[in-house]
């Protein structure tokens, strides 16, 4: 658990009403921080914004392409979490140039404004394991060179080069936090993009089939929102992380199929369904990945605590609370 280093620091969270990036706001105020959340469209977030209001949560409109937004945003701030852009490595595919232009061109805009000020926050940039590519038989580690395989995970190691860029030669200091498949409460239903855990249990609590490309035994490394928020917050407060690219990750694999059955189990509905894996997708997939995360802990002291069916239970949980 972080120290009281964030206890009345101002932090601003980017696309703060975004999956993670709503835990962690949360969690912030929690920690007596002076949260300011900057958002593209306020009217999308009504409902969460008076959730926050409360804990003191302070939120701005504001492209993260907008040059005097950002700007903005950023005055007296100490640190940074950037979670916005566009997420889903098959859509990138469909739509190459609005990734470019969120992820990329957004980054540098962020970038150029803190640079400007006269004293820079530390940035976090929530990163992804896409940026791998194929994972392989054994752990995945940080010194394993980036080989992408889809557009949405060339421009994130692409915000990682700019990271190094702008710390080498004009002094920013940054974390960035390669997250694996994260899941738990806070997914909406529709996002289908991403998140394939919170798919498959809205689908399950529904009643409806569970869908499984091809046999569904490639492992993936699933991480719980809760501990993955716990891991950046780490991140931003240790000096020992800057400069530095990790793992945030459990550090165990399990095969869609295990997780998939096991929330089939705990909700006591819904069924597999074995399904062609659609072209795109089948040629970007990554294989199986599991990250190694002996990097993090040993720097600052972090490791996943949740397991996968403690995870699972929660996440059940959550979501049909809400329901009812």
């Amino acid at each position: 658990m972080p120290t009281g280093f964030y206890t009345d620091r101002h932090v601003l969270v980017v696309g703060g009403f975004g999956f993670i990036g709503l835990t962690l706001t949360r969690q912030l105020a929690r920690l007596g921080a002076r949260v300011t959340v900057v958002t593209r469209a306020l009217d999308r977030h009504r409902a969460s914004m008076a959730d926050l209001e409360p804990l003191g949560v302070r939120a701005l409109e504001g492209d993260l392409r907008d040059p005097r937004a950002i700007g903005a945003a950023l005055v007296g701030q100490a640190v940074v979490f950037n979670l916005a852009g566009q997420s889903g490595a098959v859509r990138s595919m469909e739509d190459p140039w609005t990734d470019l232009d969120v992820n990329c061109r957004g980054n540098l805009v962020l970038l150029e404004a803190v640079r400007a000020m006269p004293s820079a926050p530390k940035l976090v940039f929530v990163s992804s394991r896409l940026a791998y590519g194929l994972g392989g038989g054994v752990a995945v580690g940080e010194e394993r060179p980036p080989d992408p395989l889809c557009v949405h995970a060339v421009h994130k190691v692409a915000v990682e080069q700019y990271l190094k860029i702008y710390s080498r030669l004009y002094g920013v200091t940054f974390t960035v936090a390669r997250v694996t498949n994260p899941y738990g409460p806070g997914q909406p239903r529709e996002r289908t993009a991403y998140g394939v855990v919170n798919r498959l249990i809205h689908l399950a609590l529904s009643g409806e089939p569970l869908p499984i490309y091809g046999d569904g035994r490639q492992r993936r490394d699933y991480i719980h929102i809760e501990d993955a928020v716990q891991a950046l917050l780490r991140l931003g407060e240790s000096p020992a992380s800057d400069g530095k690219v990790y793992n945030v990750g459990s550090g165990t694999g399990t095969p869609l199929v295990d997780m998939a059955r096991t929330i089939t189990s705990i909700v006591g509905g819904g069924r597999l369904e074995f399904v062609p894996w659609p072209p795109l997708a089948e040629q970007i997939d990554t294989g199986d990945f599991v990250a190694n995360v002996s990097k993090i802990h040993r720097d600052v002291g972090w490791e996943a605590r949740i397991s996968l069916v403690e995870g699972l239970e929660r996440t059940v949980a959550f979501y049909r609370a809400h329901a009812a």
